[in-house]
């Protein structure tokens, strides 16, 4: 396997094959104490079996390419950092999440979200020494937002919408869905499209698409005409760090070459539908019509966070909760669900666990815990200390 890092840097460091095993017995971890970590799960056993120092100061999010066994690390920090080996270009500062993307005859490319540096940017893969930038689009707020938090634009997430051909970026300090388009042909470049105002203070930070599973689009590469006759009923639903809400949208693609959002239902995805003080939600993540979504320091399970399961109606698409169960942890920042459906991965920041709990492939419902470790040291709730990501390595 392949480790590449990113942000401020991209790197790639070989491994050998021999660590190389079968899903979903192998996770990767970021800690914002400088490592990334490897963990192996067997049976109900979960360790750390190798630490590298590799990604910069403050990794904090992996993405996965399967089909090329690299794994993508964006640092934080602002600083450059050289890996011993492999390639490195300079990309922004304040990474914290990236999607694969591709283009025409199977070209694929990268976004990122750059926090800390109002930015997205895109580089062509695999990544080349001293390789430049693809493209960086920079952010400034014309007026400040509604808490201190908002005092710049803040990109908290890139995701592709069901098609492949548009990636949206919620922009946690400007109050912001940012939409752009991929680009017919191969140069991998990215056209923006109007964006979407979100409620004042809202401050939305990661969002997932539904689709009824009618899209019969040719993929990456097609032209934005095509997949737009091809797509079927299609709704975003997205989750709000400051106003600790979940909201909604239909989607619609029209012919102009960009979606087009209305927004259909804000709700608080908490038991009472009350969100207690200090607490917001963090992490979403879908299967089928069930949804997941952690929230931080609600102490829903103290000294534990929560997770919380909402049911999709068939009807309008809205949202209504289901359940709540602890994170096993506090400060659950990102969670993965594994291949199967059957597993999933909560990473709780400030206590710096990685929890396994099992997950009901036929009701939906996350169950007992299967193992537990504790990866680096604890951070501070409120801070950016701790653990900072997890995900499957399949």
């Amino acid at each position: 396997m392949h480790l590449q890092t990113l942000l401020p840097i991209l790197s790639a460091l070989g491994t050998t094959a021999a660590i190389a095993i079968k899903p979903p017995t192998h996770l990767w971890a970021t800690h914002y104490n400088g490592n990334v970590y490897t963990l192996t799960l067997k049976d109900n056993d979960l360790s750390v079996s190798q630490t590298l120092n590799t990604c910069g100061d403050m990794p904090s999010w992996l993405t996965l390419d399967a089909h090329t066994r690299t794994v993508y690390c964006s640092d934080e920090t602002a600083r450059r950092h050289a890996a011993r080996e492999g390639a490195v270009a300079k990309a922004v500062g304040g990474g914290v999440n990236s999607v694969i993307y591709e283009a025409g005859a199977g070209k694929k490319f990268i976004a990122i979200a750059h926090y800390g540096g109002s930015a997205i940017s895109t580089f062509a893969l695999p990544i080349k020494q001293n390789q430049p930038t693809l493209q960086a689009f920079h952010f400034n707020l014309t007026r400040p937002g509604k808490v201190a938090q908002q005092d710049s634009s803040h990109p908290h997430e890139v995701f592709l919408d069901p098609t492949g051909s548009f990636i949206v970026s919620p922009d946690l300090g400007a109050d912001l869905l940012r939409v752009y388009a991929i680009e017919d042909g191969r140069s991998g470049k990215l056209s923006e499209c109007p964006s979407v105002n979100v409620t004042f203070g809202s401050g939305p930070r990661h969002g997932v698409f539904w689709t009824d599973g009618s899209d019969r689009s040719a993929g990456a590469g097609s032209t934005h005409s095509q997949k737009t006759e091809a797509v079927g009923e299609t709704m975003m639903y997205l989750a709000n760090e400051i106003g600790g809400t979940m909201m909604v949208f239909d989607v619609s693609y029209p012919r102009s070459g960009c979606l087009s959002f209305e927004k259909t239902q804000t709700m608080v995805p908490y038991p009472g539908g009350v969100m207690p003080e200090g607490a917001t939600p963090a992490g979403i993540s879908r299967i089928g019509d069930e949804f997941y979504v952690s929230i931080r320091s609600d102490q829903g399970f103290a000294p534990n966070d929560s997770m919380v399961v909402l049911d999709r109606s068939p009807e309008d698409g809205s949202l209504e909760l289901r359940d709540s169960s602890s994170a096993l942890g506090k400060v659950p920042r990102t969670f993965v669900i594994n291949r199967a459906g059957d597993l999933v991965a909560i990473g709780n920041q400030a206590s710096a666990t990685v929890a396994i709990v099992r997950r009901d492939p036929k009701t939906g419902n996350l169950g007992e815990e299967v193992a537990t470790v504790h990866v680096g040291e604890p951070g501070k709730v409120g801070t950016a200390e701790g653990l900072s990501s997890v995900i499957w390595d399949e």
